[in-house]
């Protein structure tokens, strides 16, 4: 059994040793505790960790701009998957997203992660294919 809750800043380090050690995930600067604490303020409530056993065993960030929705980081340990974990951390950040308006959300999945493409069309999402996405590093740090 696990219990998802929302994720506060004191579970931080737990959360990137499992960015760490997830195949596919990518750390940025932007992934620093400052940066995940602005986060975390700025968009209360829409972020949460799962525990079973004691452990943080899995981790959803998600937000929004006031428009569309953004869901980052969606991590459930190997041991842990298949019980349905991942679907009710992203079922929480749909639903918390709602209660404020926001219907449509977003999420970038690295073009090399296989798995994370698979799972998310698997649960209905839709590959875009009449956009693309630019960035823009205005600091010129690499890994902002």
């Amino acid at each position: 059994m696990f219990n998802i809750r929302a994720m506060t800043l004191n579970d931080y380090d737990a959360v990137i040793v499992l960015m760490r050690s997830t195949p596919g995930i990518s750390l940025r600067d932007a992934d620093s505790l400052e940066a995940t604490a602005r986060y975390l303020r700025r968009n209360p409530g829409m972020s949460f960790v799962a525990e079973a056993d004691g452990v943080v065993c899995g981790c959803v960030m998600s937000g929004h701009d006031g428009r569309r929705g953004y869901l980052q980081h969606l991590l459930v340990l190997p041991d842990y998957r298949r019980q349905g974990i991942a679907n009710a951390l992203v079922d929480r950040c749909l639903a918390s997203m709602e209660t404020v308006g926001i219907h449509k959300c977003h999420l970038d999945v690295f073009k090399t992660n296989q798995a994370a493409a698979d799972y998310w069309q698997s649960q209905g999402w839709q590959l875009r294919t009449d956009i693309d996405r630019y960035s823009f590093i205005r600091s010129g740090k690499e890994n902002a």
